[in-house]
Protein backbone atom coordinates (compact mmCIF):
# COMPACT_ATOMS: atom_id res chain seq x y z
CA UNK A 1 0.00 0.00 0.00
CA UNK A 2 2.75 2.33 0.69
CA UNK A 3 4.52 2.05 -2.51
CA UNK A 4 0.75 2.41 -4.67
CA UNK A 5 0.39 5.46 -2.50
CA UNK A 6 3.60 7.11 -3.38
CA UNK A 7 3.50 6.22 -7.14
CA UNK A 8 0.47 7.88 -6.98
CA UNK A 9 1.99 10.74 -5.29
CA UNK A 10 4.76 10.94 -7.96
CA UNK A 11 2.16 10.92 -10.41
CA UNK A 12 0.26 14.13 -9.11
CA UNK A 13 3.17 15.84 -8.39
CA UNK A 14 4.29 15.15 -12.41
CA UNK A 15 0.82 16.61 -13.62
CA UNK A 16 1.15 19.57 -11.17
CA UNK A 17 4.88 20.40 -12.89
CA UNK A 18 3.16 19.57 -16.29
CA UNK A 19 0.50 22.13 -15.37
CA UNK A 20 3.73 24.94 -14.55
CA UNK A 21 4.99 24.15 -17.58
CA UNK A 22 1.47 24.81 -19.76
CA UNK A 23 1.07 28.18 -17.16
CA UNK A 24 4.74 28.99 -18.22
CA UNK A 25 4.23 28.66 -21.89
CA UNK A 26 1.01 30.44 -21.43
CA UNK A 27 2.29 32.92 -19.60
CA UNK A 28 5.20 33.41 -22.26
CA UNK A 29 2.73 33.60 -25.50
CA UNK A 30 0.91 36.67 -23.28
CA UNK A 31 4.12 38.14 -22.62
CA UNK A 32 4.91 37.82 -26.36
CA UNK A 33 1.77 39.73 -27.58
CA UNK A 34 2.35 42.77 -25.02
CA UNK A 35 5.74 42.79 -26.47
CA UNK A 36 4.88 43.37 -29.86
CA UNK A 37 2.29 45.50 -28.40
CA UNK A 38 4.21 47.95 -26.57
CA UNK A 39 6.90 50.71 -27.92
CA UNK A 40 6.54 54.32 -29.06
CA UNK A 41 3.45 53.91 -30.67
CA UNK A 42 0.93 51.10 -28.45
CA UNK A 43 -1.22 49.15 -30.18
CA UNK A 44 -4.69 46.93 -28.59
CA UNK A 45 -3.45 43.85 -28.00
CA UNK A 46 -6.49 42.50 -30.19
CA UNK A 47 -5.58 44.59 -32.97
CA UNK A 48 -1.69 42.71 -33.01
CA UNK A 49 -3.53 39.24 -32.41
CA UNK A 50 -5.77 40.13 -35.75
CA UNK A 51 -2.61 41.15 -37.51
CA UNK A 52 -0.31 38.30 -37.04
CA UNK A 53 -3.47 36.05 -37.99
CA UNK A 54 -4.03 38.16 -41.05
CA UNK A 55 -1.14 40.42 -41.86
CA UNK A 56 -2.81 41.29 -44.87
CA UNK A 57 -5.76 43.48 -43.02
CA UNK A 58 -2.76 45.65 -41.25
CA UNK A 59 -2.31 49.12 -42.32
CA UNK A 60 0.85 49.33 -44.49
CA UNK A 61 2.83 51.62 -41.81
CA UNK A 62 1.34 49.02 -38.75
CA UNK A 63 2.67 45.95 -40.79
CA UNK A 64 5.94 47.57 -40.96
CA UNK A 65 6.41 48.34 -37.24
CA UNK A 66 4.78 44.99 -36.28
CA UNK A 67 5.97 42.51 -38.32
CA UNK A 68 9.37 44.17 -39.96
CA UNK A 69 10.39 45.75 -36.74
CA UNK A 70 8.76 44.50 -33.34
CA UNK A 71 8.61 40.47 -34.63
CA UNK A 72 11.98 40.16 -35.07
CA UNK A 73 13.11 42.22 -31.56
CA UNK A 74 10.42 39.86 -29.78
CA UNK A 75 11.41 36.40 -30.82
CA UNK A 76 14.93 37.01 -30.78
CA UNK A 77 14.02 37.71 -26.96
CA UNK A 78 12.57 34.63 -26.70
CA UNK A 79 15.20 32.61 -28.17
CA UNK A 80 17.97 34.50 -26.41
CA UNK A 81 16.57 34.14 -23.54
CA UNK A 82 15.55 30.38 -23.44
CA UNK A 83 19.31 29.62 -24.76
CA UNK A 84 20.69 31.00 -21.72
CA UNK A 85 18.03 29.70 -19.30
CA UNK A 86 18.99 26.15 -20.84
CA UNK A 87 22.29 26.88 -20.92
CA UNK A 88 22.71 28.21 -17.31
CA UNK A 89 20.67 25.08 -15.98
CA UNK A 90 23.06 22.42 -17.31
CA UNK A 91 25.77 24.35 -15.76
CA UNK A 92 24.61 24.50 -12.41
CA UNK A 93 23.99 21.26 -12.78
CA UNK A 94 27.30 19.54 -13.61
CA UNK A 95 29.42 22.64 -11.55
CA UNK A 96 27.38 22.04 -8.70
CA UNK A 97 27.33 25.64 -8.37
CA UNK A 98 23.91 27.69 -7.88
CA UNK A 99 25.96 30.50 -8.99
CA UNK A 100 27.01 29.31 -12.26
CA UNK A 101 25.62 30.41 -15.22
CA UNK A 102 27.06 31.20 -19.28
CA UNK A 103 28.99 33.31 -17.91
CA UNK A 104 31.14 31.55 -15.65
CA UNK A 105 33.65 30.43 -18.49
CA UNK A 106 34.00 34.17 -19.83
CA UNK A 107 32.12 33.34 -22.53
CA UNK A 108 30.26 36.78 -22.78
CA UNK A 109 33.07 38.81 -22.26
CA UNK A 110 34.41 36.84 -24.87
CA UNK A 111 32.23 37.60 -27.12
CA UNK A 112 32.15 41.75 -26.33
CA UNK A 113 35.91 41.21 -26.85
CA UNK A 114 35.61 40.10 -30.54
CA UNK A 115 32.90 42.56 -31.69
CA UNK A 116 35.11 44.67 -29.75
CA UNK A 117 38.11 43.91 -31.88
CA UNK A 118 35.54 43.56 -35.69
CA UNK A 119 34.79 47.75 -34.37
CA UNK A 120 38.00 49.47 -34.09
CA UNK A 121 39.83 47.17 -36.51
CA UNK A 122 36.96 47.93 -38.91
CA UNK A 123 38.06 44.14 -40.79
CA UNK A 124 36.15 43.64 -43.84
CA UNK A 125 35.85 39.72 -45.64
CA UNK A 126 35.18 39.75 -48.87
CA UNK A 127 33.17 36.83 -48.69
CA UNK A 128 30.98 37.98 -45.91
CA UNK A 129 28.37 40.34 -45.76
CA UNK A 130 29.07 43.70 -43.83
CA UNK A 131 26.55 43.18 -41.18
CA UNK A 132 27.95 39.39 -40.47
CA UNK A 133 30.88 40.33 -39.70
CA UNK A 134 30.14 41.40 -36.16
CA UNK A 135 28.55 38.74 -34.67
CA UNK A 136 30.79 36.54 -36.57
CA UNK A 137 33.62 38.39 -35.08
CA UNK A 138 31.90 37.78 -31.93
CA UNK A 139 30.97 34.12 -31.83
CA UNK A 140 34.92 33.35 -32.95
CA UNK A 141 36.05 35.07 -29.64
CA UNK A 142 33.48 33.15 -27.39
CA UNK A 143 33.85 29.37 -28.85
CA UNK A 144 37.47 30.11 -28.50
CA UNK A 145 37.51 31.27 -25.21
CA UNK A 146 35.58 27.88 -24.24
CA UNK A 147 37.76 25.64 -26.09
CA UNK A 148 40.62 27.10 -24.31
CA UNK A 149 38.84 26.63 -20.74
CA UNK A 150 37.82 22.96 -22.15
CA UNK A 151 41.86 22.54 -22.62
CA UNK A 152 43.00 23.92 -19.68
CA UNK A 153 40.57 21.93 -17.52
CA UNK A 154 41.59 18.86 -19.77
CA UNK A 155 45.66 19.42 -19.26
CA UNK A 156 45.43 20.76 -15.47
CA UNK A 157 42.74 18.35 -14.74
CA UNK A 158 40.68 19.06 -11.03
CA UNK A 159 36.96 18.84 -11.13
CA UNK A 160 34.14 21.70 -11.36
CA UNK A 161 35.70 24.01 -8.94
CA UNK A 162 38.77 24.39 -11.10
CA UNK A 163 37.11 24.80 -14.14
CA UNK A 164 35.14 27.93 -12.43
CA UNK A 165 38.53 29.29 -11.55
CA UNK A 166 39.86 29.05 -14.68
CA UNK A 167 36.60 31.12 -16.33
CA UNK A 168 37.19 33.50 -13.47
CA UNK A 169 40.57 34.22 -14.17
CA UNK A 170 39.32 34.10 -18.00
CA UNK A 171 36.68 36.43 -18.02
CA UNK A 172 38.83 39.72 -16.08
CA UNK A 173 41.66 39.06 -18.57
CA UNK A 174 39.36 39.21 -21.63
CA UNK A 175 36.91 42.13 -19.75
CA UNK A 176 40.80 43.84 -19.89
CA UNK A 177 41.02 43.37 -22.90
CA UNK A 178 38.42 44.86 -23.63
CA UNK A 179 39.29 48.13 -21.93
CA UNK A 180 42.60 48.57 -23.58
CA UNK A 181 40.42 48.49 -27.00
CA UNK A 182 38.14 51.20 -25.34
CA UNK A 183 40.98 52.95 -24.74
CA UNK A 184 42.47 52.92 -28.23
CA UNK A 185 39.84 53.40 -29.86
CA UNK A 186 38.15 56.70 -31.40
CA UNK A 187 35.19 58.51 -30.52
CA UNK A 188 33.00 56.42 -32.61
CA UNK A 189 34.16 53.18 -31.80
CA UNK A 190 33.74 53.29 -28.61
CA UNK A 191 30.18 54.48 -28.16
CA UNK A 192 29.50 51.14 -30.61
CA UNK A 193 31.70 48.99 -28.48
CA UNK A 194 29.76 50.49 -25.15
CA UNK A 195 26.11 49.92 -26.90
CA UNK A 196 27.45 45.96 -27.89
CA UNK A 197 27.84 45.81 -24.05
CA UNK A 198 24.93 47.38 -22.73
CA UNK A 199 23.09 44.71 -25.04
CA UNK A 200 20.71 45.12 -27.69
CA UNK A 201 17.98 43.62 -29.26
CA UNK A 202 17.65 45.87 -32.29
CA UNK A 203 19.96 44.09 -34.66
CA UNK A 204 17.82 41.59 -34.80
CA UNK A 205 16.39 39.86 -38.28
CA UNK A 206 14.33 36.81 -38.66
CA UNK A 207 17.07 34.78 -40.17
CA UNK A 208 19.00 35.35 -36.70
CA UNK A 209 16.19 34.68 -34.83
CA UNK A 210 16.00 31.24 -36.88
CA UNK A 211 19.56 30.74 -36.50
CA UNK A 212 19.48 31.03 -32.76
CA UNK A 213 16.29 29.11 -32.68
CA UNK A 214 17.79 26.28 -34.54
CA UNK A 215 20.75 25.95 -32.12
CA UNK A 216 18.36 26.17 -29.34
CA UNK A 217 16.01 23.50 -30.41
CA UNK A 218 19.12 21.29 -31.71
CA UNK A 219 20.91 22.02 -27.86
CA UNK A 220 17.53 21.26 -26.36
CA UNK A 221 16.92 17.28 -27.48
CA UNK A 222 20.72 16.69 -26.35
CA UNK A 223 20.13 18.29 -23.18
CA UNK A 224 16.49 16.18 -23.24
CA UNK A 225 18.53 13.19 -23.61
CA UNK A 226 20.74 13.56 -21.44
CA UNK A 227 17.96 14.64 -18.72
CA UNK A 228 17.52 11.48 -16.69
CA UNK A 229 21.68 11.23 -15.79
CA UNK A 230 21.94 15.11 -15.34
CA UNK A 231 18.59 14.24 -12.38
CA UNK A 232 21.57 11.95 -11.20
CA UNK A 233 24.50 13.67 -10.87
CA UNK A 234 22.25 16.06 -8.79
CA UNK A 235 22.58 13.65 -6.19
CA UNK A 236 26.70 13.53 -6.10
CA UNK A 237 29.08 12.55 -8.14
CA UNK A 238 29.75 9.50 -6.06
CA UNK A 239 26.15 8.42 -6.71
CA UNK A 240 25.12 9.30 -10.32
CA UNK A 241 28.82 7.04 -11.20
CA UNK A 242 27.37 4.19 -9.07
CA UNK A 243 24.66 4.29 -11.60
CA UNK A 244 26.47 4.15 -14.61
CA UNK A 245 27.00 7.65 -15.49
CA UNK A 246 30.06 8.70 -16.99
CA UNK A 247 30.59 12.25 -15.34
CA UNK A 248 33.61 13.31 -16.85
CA UNK A 249 32.09 12.77 -20.20
CA UNK A 250 28.66 14.05 -19.81
CA UNK A 251 30.24 17.06 -18.14
CA UNK A 252 32.54 17.92 -20.96
CA UNK A 253 29.40 17.60 -23.72
CA UNK A 254 27.51 20.21 -21.49
CA UNK A 255 29.89 22.47 -21.57
CA UNK A 256 30.94 22.23 -25.40
CA UNK A 257 27.31 22.44 -26.16
CA UNK A 258 26.59 25.14 -23.70
CA UNK A 259 29.54 27.43 -24.86
CA UNK A 260 27.84 27.13 -28.70
CA UNK A 261 24.39 28.16 -27.59
CA UNK A 262 26.29 31.23 -25.39
CA UNK A 263 28.42 31.64 -28.25
CA UNK A 264 25.58 31.71 -31.10
CA UNK A 265 22.76 33.54 -28.75
CA UNK A 266 25.13 36.62 -28.01
CA UNK A 267 26.56 36.73 -31.62
CA UNK A 268 23.85 38.88 -32.39
CA UNK A 269 22.40 40.93 -29.04
CA UNK A 270 25.72 41.32 -27.40
CA UNK A 271 26.06 41.19 -23.80
CA UNK A 272 22.65 39.98 -21.58
CA UNK A 273 23.33 38.98 -17.89
CA UNK A 274 21.81 37.23 -15.09
CA UNK A 275 19.20 35.51 -17.45
CA UNK A 276 20.92 32.08 -17.47
CA UNK A 277 21.43 32.77 -13.59
CA UNK A 278 17.72 33.81 -12.55
CA UNK A 279 15.87 31.47 -15.03
CA UNK A 280 17.20 28.29 -13.41
CA UNK A 281 16.68 29.44 -9.75
CA UNK A 282 13.15 30.68 -10.86
CA UNK A 283 12.63 26.85 -12.70
CA UNK A 284 14.12 24.96 -9.99
CA UNK A 285 11.74 26.85 -7.35
CA UNK A 286 8.55 26.15 -9.64
CA UNK A 287 8.73 22.81 -10.86
CA UNK A 288 12.57 20.75 -8.70
CA UNK A 289 15.02 19.02 -9.87
CA UNK A 290 13.65 15.97 -12.13
CA UNK A 291 15.66 17.84 -15.11
CA UNK A 292 12.67 16.29 -17.84
CA UNK A 293 10.50 19.09 -16.18
CA UNK A 294 13.31 21.61 -14.91
CA UNK A 295 14.92 21.74 -18.40
CA UNK A 296 12.20 22.85 -19.80
CA UNK A 297 11.16 24.86 -17.12
CA UNK A 298 14.71 26.77 -17.41
CA UNK A 299 13.91 27.38 -21.11
CA UNK A 300 10.61 29.04 -20.19
CA UNK A 301 11.35 31.16 -17.59
CA UNK A 302 14.64 32.36 -19.74
CA UNK A 303 12.75 33.84 -22.42
CA UNK A 304 9.93 34.44 -20.39
CA UNK A 305 12.79 36.32 -18.03
CA UNK A 306 14.06 38.13 -21.09
CA UNK A 307 10.55 38.83 -23.18
CA UNK A 308 9.64 40.48 -19.66
CA UNK A 309 12.89 42.71 -20.34
CA UNK A 310 12.01 43.73 -23.85
CA UNK A 311 8.70 45.12 -22.64
CA UNK A 312 10.28 47.05 -19.71
CA UNK A 313 13.51 48.31 -21.80
CA UNK A 314 10.40 50.01 -24.33
CA UNK A 315 8.03 51.22 -21.03
CA UNK A 316 10.04 52.59 -18.17
CA UNK A 317 11.46 55.97 -19.69
CA UNK A 318 8.21 56.59 -22.25
CA UNK A 319 10.24 57.12 -26.13
CA UNK A 320 13.74 55.90 -24.77
CA UNK A 321 14.45 51.94 -25.58
CA UNK A 322 16.87 51.12 -22.64
CA UNK A 323 19.60 48.80 -23.63
CA UNK A 324 18.20 45.15 -22.13
CA UNK A 325 21.07 44.58 -20.67
CA UNK A 326 20.96 47.36 -18.17
CA UNK A 327 17.02 45.88 -17.12
CA UNK A 328 18.53 42.51 -17.28
CA UNK A 329 21.16 43.61 -14.41
CA UNK A 330 18.91 45.99 -12.55
CA UNK A 331 16.80 42.57 -12.15
CA UNK A 332 19.65 40.49 -11.75
CA UNK A 333 21.97 41.71 -8.98
CA UNK A 334 19.09 41.47 -6.63
CA UNK A 335 18.37 38.01 -7.02
CA UNK A 336 22.48 37.01 -6.99
CA UNK A 337 22.50 39.25 -3.78
CA UNK A 338 19.37 37.32 -2.21
CA UNK A 339 20.91 33.81 -3.20
CA UNK A 340 24.31 34.54 -1.75
CA UNK A 341 22.82 35.68 1.54
CA UNK A 342 20.92 32.45 1.15
CA UNK A 343 23.59 30.13 0.65
CA UNK A 344 25.49 31.73 4.02
CA UNK A 345 22.18 31.33 5.80
CA UNK A 346 22.18 28.63 8.49
CA UNK A 347 20.16 25.87 7.35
Amino acid sequence: MAALELAAQYRRQNRWRLLLLLALLAALLLSLSADLASGSANYPLSTVLAGLLNPAALEPGMRVILLDVRLPYALMALVVGGALGLGGAQLQTVLNNPLASPFTLGVAAAATLGASLVIVFERHLPAMPHDLLLPAGAFACALLAASLILLLSRVHGGGSDTLVLFGIALLFALEALVWLLQFLADANALEQIVFWSMGNLGRATLPHVALVGVVLLLCFVLAMRRAWALTLLRGGVAHASSLGVQVERLSGRVLLEVSLLTAVALAFVGTIGFVGLVGPHIARLLVGEQHRFFLPASVLCGALMLSLASIASKSLIPGLLIPIGIVTALVGVPVLIGLILRRRSPV
